[in-house]
């Protein structure tokens, strides 16, 4: 049987602005995900983390599936997003997925 749980969700004015990533770094170890959302400008060899979100295994699983929901029904109202070909002259910019452990910043 399926039911659904209202949850009551309190999100504070800081939060409620959202924060721009254009480049997410994710890494994972046998416990646990890591997610970092960073920005990147182009010609720039660095990338500053702004929002770092930690999750189990099961919430990531659970994450990935109410995103591919949800860009379905995106792209079912809107049309396909389109994804950009790769530049071979072009610095890479954007999401990348990383396995493996993390490490910590020295």
């Amino acid at each position: 049987m399926n039911t659904q749980q209202t949850v009551n969700v309190e999100i504070g004015e800081k939060e409620w602005e959202g924060v721009y990533s254009n480049f997410v770094i994710v890494t994972h170890s046998n416990a646990e995900f890591i997610i970092d959302f960073a920005r990147m400008l182009p010609g720039v060899k660095k990338a500053k983390v702004f929002s770092r979100i930690v999750m189990t295994p099961q919430s990531a699983k659970a994450l990935l599936a109410t995103l591919e929901t949800n860009i379905a029904k995106y792209e079912k109202d809107h049309g396909k997003i389109p994804v950009a070909p790769a530049d071979p002259n072009r610095q890479q910019i954007g999401f990348q997925t990383v396995t493996g452990t993390e490490e910590k910043p020295k």
